[in-house]
C-alpha cells in the first residue's frame, strides 16, 4: 500500500499548510483528505473480506434546469492533486484504480480531462481564480473547507445543486457539519447546498498504546479515553506523563495540533454582525494551550517537520491528534512505516473534543456544459450509497454518508490491513465515528475564520506563551493581526 505522501499533509489545511496552526472550520482534505492507499478495488475487496457491488449508481431524483448546459464535448474536473479525483472518477465510471492516475494524467480516459494543478491546497484558490479568468473549460472542481466560501458564497463561481435537480432527499445521511460548510452562507444562493463533499474527516487522539499503559496504566482505547475525556482531563494525564517519563515524553504533538480539535468547541461564530467575538472560550483555550506548554505536555515542534513525525518513534511524543486522512499516511510515517520502531504499538481515541480536520467539496461551475455528468459524478461519490460503500472500502475512505459507515463498522470491515495492525487490530474508523457524528457547526461557520483562527493562534503562542503571559497584551496582538488581515471588521 502507497502511504500518504507528506504533500497530502500539506493540502489538508491552507492555513496550517502556512502557519502550522488552524481551527477546524479548516481542511484539510483534505482536503484533507482521506487516506492515500492506490491499491485497485479488487485487492482491498479481498482485504475487507466481502465482494464488489455489481449495482449501478442510483438514478438521479430530479430534473436538470433548463439554464444548465449538458451535452458537452469534454467533463473536465479540477483540483490541487491527484490524491482525490482520480479514484472518484474510477469509482463513477468503473476503472482499475490501479491504473487511473496514470490514464488521466496522460489523457487516456476518453472525454474526462483533469487539470491537476500539482499545489499546496493553499495555492488552489489562486489556481482557480486564473482559470476563471481565462475562460477555459471547468465543470467540476474541488475546494478545501478553509477557503470553500470564497466560491460558495460566489454564485457565479459555483452553482446551486438544486440547478441539477439535486435535493435534500439525495443527501439523508450527510454528516451535519459536511450539511453546514457546503451551504452558501451569502448571496443569491444563501441557505442553498451549493457544494458536498464525499468524505468526512473526523479526528480522534492517536497514541502510543505501550506508553500509555507504562505511564497512565491505560491498557485499552477505552481506558485511555477515560483518562483524556475533556480538556482539564487532558491537562492532568499531560502532568503524569511529563512527572513519569522525567519531562522526556509529551502527551501531545503539536499546538497546532491541539488547536485543530480544540477549536471545534466554539460556540460562537468568531463573527457576529461584522463584529469580532473574542470570548470566554478564548481565554480558557490560552489558559489551557499554556499549562501544557509550560508542564512539558505538548512537544514544541513545528506541525509538518520531520521533527514532529519523529516524535512518534524516539519516545519524545505519546501521541498526536490527527484526522482520517492521516491514518494511511502520516500515521504509518509516525510509527516509523510498516515494521518499524512502534509499528503496531499504536491505537486511537476519541480524544478530548470532537472535531473534523480537513474535508473536501465538490462544486459545480455555473458555465458548465455538461450538468448532467457533473451530477452522476457527484451522485455517484455523495449519494449513490452503493458506489459510496465500495469507494470506502476500495480507497479506503470515511465516506460522508453515516448509514453506510455505521454499517460497514458494524460489520468489522478491515479497511486496511497495514492501517488496522499498526493499531493493532482495532477498527480505527470506528473510533471515530461518534466524532463524525458530535461535530455541529450550525450558525458558526463565516467567511472569515481561517484567517481569523490563524491570527489568534499565533496571537497566543507569540504573546501569551512565549512572550509576556499577559492576556490583555494577548488579545490586543490578536486585535491588530486581525485588523490588518481583514480591514472592513470592527474590532473593539
Amino acid at each position: 500500500m502507497n502511504t500518504l505522501k507528506k504533500t497530502l499533509a500539506l493540502v489538508a489545511t491552507l492555513a496550517m499548510a502556512a502557519t502550522a496552526f488552524v481551527g477546524c472550520g479548516d481542511d484539510a482534505s483534505s482536503s484533507s483528505s482521506s487516506e492515500a492507499s492506490t491499491e485497485s478495488s479488487e485487492e482491498s475487496s479481498e482485504e475487507s473480506g466481502e465482494e464488489s457491488s455489481e449495482e449501478t449508481p442510483a438514478e438521479p431524483s430530479g430534473e436538470i434546469d433548463a439554464s444548465v448546459a449538458t451535452g458537452g464535448d469534454q467533463f473536465t474536473v479540477a483540483a490541487w492533486n491527484a490524491d482525490d479525483v482520480p479514484y472518484l472518477i474510477a469509482q463513477w465510471k468503473g476503472i482499475s484504480f490501479d491504473t487511473i492516475a496514470d490514464d488521466l494524467a496522460n489523457g487516456k480516459v476518453d472525454g474526462i480531462n483533469f487539470i491537476n494543478f500539482g499545489v499546496g491546497g493553499g495555492d488552489a484558490s489562486e489556481k482557480y481564480d486564473q482559470l476563471f479568468q481565462s475562460g477555459e473549460d471547468l465543470d467540476v472542481y474541488f475546494c478545501e473547507a478553509d477557503w470553500a466560501l470564497k466560491y460558495v458564497n460566489d454564485d457565479t463561481k459555483t452553482l446551486a445543486l438544486e440547478k441539477l435537480g439535486l435535493s435534500d432527499a439525495d443527501f439523508p445521511n450527510l454528516y451535519s457539519y459536511t450539511d453546514e460548510i457546503g451551504k452558501a452562507t451569502d448571496g443569491a444562493n444563501a441557505g442553498k447546498r451549493v457544494g458536498v463533499s464525499w468524505q468526512a474527516a473526523a479526528g480522534g487522539f492517536y497514541y502510543r498504546a505501550d506508553l500509555a499503559k507504562d505511564y497512565l496504566d491505560a491498557d485499552s482505547p477505552e481506558a485511555m479515553q477515560e483518562q483524556i475525556s475533556d480538556w482539564d482531563k487532558f491537562v492532568a494525564a499531560a502532568e503524569t506523563v511529563a512527572d513519569k517519563s522525567g519531562g522526556k515524553t509529551a502527551l501531545a504533538d503539536t499546538l497546532g495540533g491541539m488547536w485543530q480539535a480544540y477549536a471545534c468547541g466554539r460556540t460562537q461564530p468568531w463573527v457576529v454582525d461584522n463584529k469580532l467575538v473574542i470570548d470566554d472560550f478564548c481565554k480558557d483555550f490560552a489558559d489551557t494551550a499554556k499549562k501544557l506548554w509550560d508542564i512539558g505536555g505538548i512537544t514544541k515542534n513545528g506541525q509538518w517537520t520531520d521533527e514532529w513525525t519523529a516524535a512518534g518513534t524516539n519516545d519524545t511524543c505519546m501521541g498526536y491528534f490527527v484526522s482520517t486522512w492521516g491514518f494511511g499516511g502520516f500515521a504509518l510515517d509516525a510509527a516509523g512505516g510498516e515494521g518499524g520502531a512502534t509499528y503496531g504499538n499504536w491505537n486511537v481515541c476519541q480524544g478530548p473534543q470532537a472535531f473534523y480536520w480537513g474535508g473536501t467539496w465538490i462544486v459545480v461551475n455555473p458555465a458548465t456544459d455538461n450538468g448532467d455528468l457533473a451530477k452522476e459524478f457527484i451522485i455517484s461519490a455523495t449519494s449513490d450509497e452503493a458506489q459510496m460503500s465500495e469507494y470506502a472500502k476500495n480507497k479506503p475512505e470515511y465516506v460522508n454518508n453515516s448509514s453506510v459507515m455505521d454499517s460497514l463498522i458494524s460489520s468489522n470491515t478491515v479497511f486496511n490491513e497495514t492501517i488496522t495492525n499498526n493499531l493493532g487490530g482495532q477498527n480505527f474508523y470506528a473510533a471515530l465515528a461518534d466524532n463524525a457524528k458530535s461535530i455541529n457547526f450550525n450558525g458558526l461557520i463565516t467567511p472569515y475564520d481561517a484567517t481569523i483562527k490563524t491570527n489568534f493562534i499565533n496571537a497566543v503562542q507569540e504573546e501569551y506563551l512565549d512572550g509576556s503571559g499577559d492576556w490583555d497584551k494577548t488579545q490586543e496582538a490578536f486585535k491588530d493581526k486581525v485588523a490588518e488581515a481583514i480591514t472592513d471588521l470592527e474590532i473593539d
